[in-house]
């Protein structure tokens, strides 16, 4: 099958549910979207908000600290994530074949042995496994569980990379704020769904690869690798995956690239109509954070770096037939916009009073 960007970014508009904007709920958008980032937690509100048939602004914090259906941690990229709480597992299962903290390089850049992250690995659970403590309680908990005083230098420099390998061993997710600090807790005392082993990761890369596809898709192993994994999988593991993955998929002609795309879909794909619709997407959101940054379809090689700023800032966005159009901000009730083409004037207008109302909305 032959198909062309305008309609693979239109479908994928579709099933993101960006067109409808009717996400049932923020468990099951961040579903489909295979995680929402929340590095900036705003942006990911508005993500969740714009595909909502209701957005209702307290809904994220509920499912995190009452119902527990959605967990919050670092997971793709080693980037903090929203999924939903039953889906975690996969994704530890599956970034856990990348062990990067074993790496000499890993661990000179951080400022620790081979000995003292493995203390870490082993004394972190046992600190978190019925507690909520915040970072610097942590710390303290694993110095004296550990004795290792120098640990409390490595602990409290940098963005928390002596947590993230915890994170990717389901060893650590956020807990409840305290008095505004964040604190942290072991997913298996906290998410009542958390299986009492991490699958084989086998079987998670798999669920992790059909669900991308689902909703990024058509792409290429090499394109889930990047989304997932920053494009530094291993590929023995990485190709096992989608060999498992074959009989449910199809190859596609993509304007020239050979992309792969769940055979459910086909059908779907070939009737969808390139979009005419405008749309104001959040920062950091995942329609295009999943998709590699030098598609030009997407994001045209002049305004990428307009789009894809120094210290891994995405812009919000402008999308005009599935393509970025513009990026936008909002500063004191004001949204200004940065237009790099000509967009029909009563959609973006639209547009604009949308995501008005949903910022008002914001608490």
């Amino acid at each position: 099958m032959n198909l062309t960007w305008p309609h693979v970014l239109s479908w994928r508009l579709r099933r993101q549910f960006v067109t409808a904007a009717d996400g049932p709920s923020a468990v099951e958008i961040a579903r489909r979207l295979c995680g929402v980032q929340t590095q900036v937690a705003s942006s990911a509100r508005h993500a969740v908000a714009v595909r909502s048939a209701v957005p209702d602004p307290g809904e994220i914090d509920r499912a995190l600290w009452q119902e527990r259906t959605l967990a919050k941690t670092w997971v793709m990229r080693g980037t903090l994530h929203l999924v939903p709480a039953d889906e975690l597992a996969d994704h530890c299962a599956a970034l856990s074949t990348l062990r990067f903290w074993e790496k000499g390089s890993w661990q000179r850049g951080h400022g620790v042995t081979t000995a003292e992250i493995e203390a870490i690995i082993d004394a972190v659970p046992k600190a978190l496994e019925s507690a909520f403590l915040t970072r610097e309680e942590l710390v303290e908990a694993v110095v004296d569980l550990t004795g290792d005083a120098h640990l409390r230098e490595a602990l409290t420099s940098g963005w928390g990379a002596l947590l993230k390998p915890l994170a990717r061993l389901g060893e650590l997710c956020y807990a409840p704020p305290r008095e505004g600090k964040v604190t942290f807790t072991s997913p298996r005392a906290w998410l009542p769904s958390w299986p009492a082993e991490l699958p084989p990761h086998q079987e998670a890369g798999v669920r992790l690869a059909r669900s991308f596809l689902a909703a990024h898709g058509p792409a290429s192993p090499e394109m889930f690798d990047s989304w997932l994994f920053g494009g530094v999988a291993r590929k023995a593991v990485l190709k096992g995956w989608f060999r498992d993955l074959a009989p449910e998929l199809t190859e596609v002609d993509v304007e020239g690239a050979r992309l792969f795309a769940l055979t459910e879909h086909i059908d779907a794909l070939a009737a969808t109509e390139p979009s005419r619709e405008v749309h104001l997407l959040p920062g950091f959101d995942q329609y295009i954070l999943a998709a590699p940054r030098n598609l030009e379809p997407l994001i045209p090689a002049a305004v990428k770096a307009k789009v894809s700023r120094a210290a891994g800032w995405i812009s919000p966005v402008v999308i005009h037939q599935g393509r970025v159009a513009g990026v936008w901000e909002s500063k004191d009730g004001q949204i200004t916009l940065d237009l790099f083409e000509d967009v029909p004037e009563q959609p973006l207008t639209q547009a604009l009073e949308r995501t008005r109302q949903l910022l008002t909305r914001e608490p």
